[in-house]
């Protein structure tokens, strides 16, 4: 069969900071191709929608999957759905990842019959049976994770090892696009996969079943040597739990003599438990990290169920320092802040090196502040929920909070264009532009105004919304039932690839039970 992977256009945020390449797609693309389908990627981070129309009446796809990792980009997905069904009535469309995994059944509805199924789940898991169930006419609802208008299948299920999925990076046109920061270009790159934690605003945990799976050092590194970029981005929710894993990756990639710069995410706490393992990692091009500080007082971390203490935190940022390691940071900022609370964040901003990034509180299905926010929503505007708008009540009039908003991120911002950050950028955009003739972090430095602008973020809020999100059941902590919200269901230790003391590690930095 002729398969057609399509990622959805950028959210605001990747508009100017990065753009990665759709490595949950290509993992997908990489299983259907290694059982004989004739597989293409379209990503509309970079393409116009004319081209993908284009590209499906030239290639005439038996089957068109959309990449739903994210909520903002739903309706988009839908609208492409219904034309693709209109050009291609017999052909089977289907949508996976992240997001609509939760909102499955509302999405089936809200495209009037021009979605199929959707995928709930590890979609690598089950491509290659729903693509023969199609191709032999047998009901696709009786496959396990698909979802469908005459019923749902069994619950979804992993695939059986992380070694054995490889991304068909080949089959994307412009490798030279994708990048983070001054990563430019960069590959992505999954190491382990799941989180361990519980985070009352993440539904990582909640989509896995908070397992925690490694792929084996020796097929991360065999990835790493045929990965042509400079830069990797490595996608773990937390990078490094597992220090004896962390630092059989790094031996392996020692042995091999394999040269890249890193940008990783992790948590404090993990840095300052494996503070060798990220040692080595920064001899071994460890460049970037991003640590999700979340809240810069002790109730703001409570709020966010992350047990670790501010000088944890700021522990934490001083040994990122000692080892060369650039940091950003992110801070959540609530609906609830005052022009006061702004300031504070400011100057906090101002007195620290690192680079500081902020967020909006954003309740998401699959998460318990979904379900346990006592706020009623303001929008059910799908295009809305990116972290950068607010969907719940503001203390300020909304104008105001955008305007706040935005000029804490441009002061955050403009903190690293001082003389000195001046001449860092000019060498860096030398390298880049003159020597390697990369556009990507240089065009994405002049876009910061236009796409952060508080006028058309209140204009934002003013579209017309053709598809809207049902809002949540209202749950009190005794009638919230935690099991609900996952996707994969949870097995307990068993699921995690992490040593007994790890383990208690863990379980000490949560705030919830199993």
């Amino acid at each position: 069969m002729k398969l057609l992977a399509v990622h959805p256009s950028a959210l605001m945020y990747t508009r100017v900071f990065l753009r990665l390449e759709p490595l949950g797609l290509e993992i997908v693309a990489g299983a259907a191709r290694n059982d004989a389908h004739d597989v293409k990627i379209f990503d509309l981070q970079i393409e116009k929608h004319k081209d993908y129309f284009t590209l499906i009446r030239s290639f005439q796809p038996d089957a068109i999957c959309f990449g739903g990792n994210y909520l903002a980009n739903i309706p988009e997905i839908i609208d492409l759905a219904r034309t693709t069904r209109r050009i291609l009535p017999h052909s089977l469309i289907f949508v996976g990842g992240h997001s609509v995994s939760f909102v499955a059944d509302e999405v089936l509805r809200q495209s009037n019959n021009a979605i199929d199924c959707i995928v709930k789940g590890e979609g690598e898991a089950i491509v290659c049976e729903l693509l023969e169930a199609f191709e032999k006419k047998i009901p696709l609802h009786t496959l396990p994770g698909i979802v469908t208008k005459d019923g749902e299948g069994p619950a979804p299920h992993f695939v059986k090892s992380l070694d054995d999925i490889r991304p068909a990076r080949d089959l994307l046109q412009n490798r030279h696009k994708y990048f983070i920061g001054t990563l430019d270009p960069a590959a992505s790159i999954e190491f382990a996969r799941g989180c361990p934690w519980d985070c009352m605003f993440c539904s990582a945990w909640t989509f896995y079943g908070r397992s925690y799976r490694t792929a084996s050092p020796k097929a991360i590194a065999e990835e790493l040597e045929h990965i042509e970029e400079p830069g990797i981005f490595i996608v773990d929710d937390v990078a490094f739990v597992h220090a004896e894993h962390g630092m059989a990756i790094a031996n392996e990639i020692k042995k091999r003599g394999i040269k890249k710069e890193y940008y990783l995410e992790t948590r404090g706490d993990v840095l300052l438990r494996n503070k060798e393992v990220f040692k080595v990692w920064s001899e071994i091009g460890l460049r970037y990290m991003f640590i999700g500080m979340e809240a810069v007082d002790a109730e703001g971390l409570k709020q966010f169920r992350k047990r670790i203490s501010l000088d944890q935190n700021f522990e934490a940022l001083e040994y990122a320092r000692s080892l060369g390691i650039m940091v950003a940071i992110n801070i959540i900022a609530d609906p609830s802040w005052t022009k006061e609370r702004f300031e504070t964040i400011r100057q906090w901003c101002l007195e620290i090196p690192e680079i500081v990034n902020i967020s909006v509180t954003t309740p998401y299905p699959g998460t318990e502040i979904w379900h346990k926010d006592k706020r009623h929503l303001t929008t059910r505007d799908y295009r809305l929920f990116d972290i950068q708008h607010a969907v719940l009540p503001t203390t300020l009039p909304l104008d105001e909070f955008y305007k706040e908003l935005v000029k804490t991120q441009q002061v955050m911002n403009m903190k690293h264009m001082g003389w000195q950050a001046v001449a860092d950028m000019f060498g860096i955009l030398w390298d880049k532009v003159v020597r390697h003739n990369q556009w990507n972090f240089a065009k994405s430095i002049w876009k910061f105004n236009s796409v952060f602008n508080p006028q058309q973020q209140i204009a934002d809020h003013m579209r017309p919304s053709r598809y809207l999100i049902s809002p949540p059941d209202e749950l009190s902590d005794k009638t919230f039932n935690k099991n609900k919200l996952y996707i994969h269901a949870p097995s307990g230790r068993k699921s995690r690839t992490l040593d007994d003391k790890t383990e208690k590690f863990v379980d000490a930095t949560r705030m919830a039970t199993e």
